[in-house]
């Protein structure tokens, strides 16, 4: 059988992309993975760590939530470093340094001290997933960014499907080995990995398709044609904003920004008090506690995986995005009710982790779709920027509320209005997103 000029083209591309995609996505993932190991770690290291140190609820939400005021300040700047410098050589730095931060973090001795490591490790990971989803910009069209940004994302997940129940195990068995609490080997063990990442990072990592070693010219004229014809589309279209001062003057911007600080908040809630959660309602073991956590986060894994193939397959932005963000939003608030038994609340709280991680990663198709060039890079991180302050806010209203009422039911509500007005919010901004026509 016959092969037309199209289908041959057709099938090149393709061919083309999932080479990329098999080079830059498994080594992105295990980056992103680091990253959020160091984040489930402290959650973990929480059910002791808080004891020996004699940290109210309060005090430890702060800690937590203190760790974005750095995101805030820095994550513009960064990103406009990584379009001079290139991803390979901001990248692996970052990496280096938020590994040697994190694992710093053993050697805290009260709220002085804690607050400045997760002030400083703020800082110093700021640059780091704004760069990334920025970075895939210079690869994928709007075609194949949704599930790529997915397919990333799924590092927050597996993050806590991986290193819940290994996290679990140290504080069980590794207390007063080598004279070190077994919430200071979480730390360590967390941040010795990250460093060696970066260090690949900056001998495997091309900053663009056009330097890359394992692309053949006619592969690299390809990328760049498709992302030209993206960005003549979107000119065409009148649907982007290409300058910076765009970015700040977009009332559509700020609303992503609103939309992103929910989903932050209930992403942190869950991160930072679900092993709390857990050791209140079913088991004291920190091992068992572990085991448990598979559950929650390996069902928002494949969630987010389905979500994100299903909205790219269809092109379908606003429903996924919303959808998944008003499920969040009615789990957490079933997972409130008063006297709730053990295993309802968890099973809820799954369904919560379900909606809230599958919005976290859908999200990201949304800014990229109006943004490119120069407010791309100023975009991505100002969105971020401004959204993760829900980072700030959620671990310290639920410890606040928590040393206040001594349960989760207020706390649950909060996240569920978060949620729900993020849902809200994001049905009004993508009608209002015009849709380029696919390159």
């Amino acid at each position: 059988m016959s092969v037309s000029p199209r289908q041959a083209g057709e099938r090149f591309e393709a061919a083309i992309y999932r080479k990329i995609t098999w080079r830059l996505m498994p080594f992105l993932f295990v980056c992103y993975l680091l990253a959020y190991i160091n984040r489930v770690s402290v959650s973990f290291a929480k059910l002791q760590m808080q004891t020996d140190l004699r940290m109210s609820e309060t005090i430890f939400g702060a800690g937590m939530g203190i760790f974005f005021i750095g995101y805030f300040f820095f994550e513009v700047p960064a990103n406009m470093i990584l379009r001079k410098l290139g991803a390979r050589r901001w990248l692996g730095p970052i990496m280096i340094a938020w590994g040697v931060v994190s694992a710093c973090t053993m050697f805290v001795k009260g709220t002085t001290s804690f607050y400045a490591v997760r002030l400083l490790l703020g800082v110093v990971e700021s640059g780091f997933f704004p760069g990334v989803i920025l970075y895939l910009t210079f690869w994928y069209t709007r075609k194949h960014r949704a599930k790529m940004v997915a397919v990333f994302m799924t590092g927050i997940p597996v993050s806590s499907v991986v290193a819940s129940p290994i996290s679990g195990w140290i504080l069980k068995n590794m207390t007063g080995v080598g004279h070190l609490a077994g919430w200071q080997w979480l730390f360590l063990s967390g941040g010795v990995p990250s460093v060696i990442a970066g260090l690949v990072t900056l001998l495997y990592l091309p900053d663009s398709p056009l330097e890359s070693s394992w692309l053949s010219q006619e592969e690299k004229d390809m990328v760049a044609r498709r992302l030209e014809e993206e960005e003549d589309v979107k000119k065409q279209a009148g649907g982007g904003q290409h300058r910076v001062a765009d970015v700040f003057r977009s009332p559509r911007v700020w609303l992503m920004c609103v939309i992103y600080f929910g989903i932050v908040m209930g992403s942190y809630g869950l991160t930072f008090w679900l092993p709390q959660v857990i050791k209140e309602t079913l088991t004291t073991d920190p091992q068992k506690i572990g085991w448990i956590l598979v559950l929650p986060f390996g069902a928002a894994t494949a969630a987010m995986v389905l979500a994100g193939r299903s909205s790219d397959i269809t092109g379908e932005r606003r429903w996924h995005v919303a959808g998944s963000l008003l499920l969040g939003a009615a789990a957490f608030a079933v997972s409130a009710i008063p006297g709730i038994p053990g295993a309802a609340g968890l099973l809820a709280l799954t369904f919560a982790a379900m909606g809230i991680v599958t919005a976290n990663a859908l999200f990201w198709a949304l800014p990229t779709e109006v943004l490119s060039g120069a407010a791309a890079a100023a975009g991505i991180a100002w969105i971020n920027s401004v959204g993760n302050l829900g980072g700030y806010v959620s671990p310290q209203v639920i410890g606040l509320i928590r040393d206040k009422t001594h349960s989760m039911f207020a706390a649950m509500l909060v996240l569920s209005g978060a949620a729900l007005v993020s849902g809200l919010v994001t049905l009004h901004v993508a009608r209002k997103t015009r849709r380029p026509s696919s390159a």
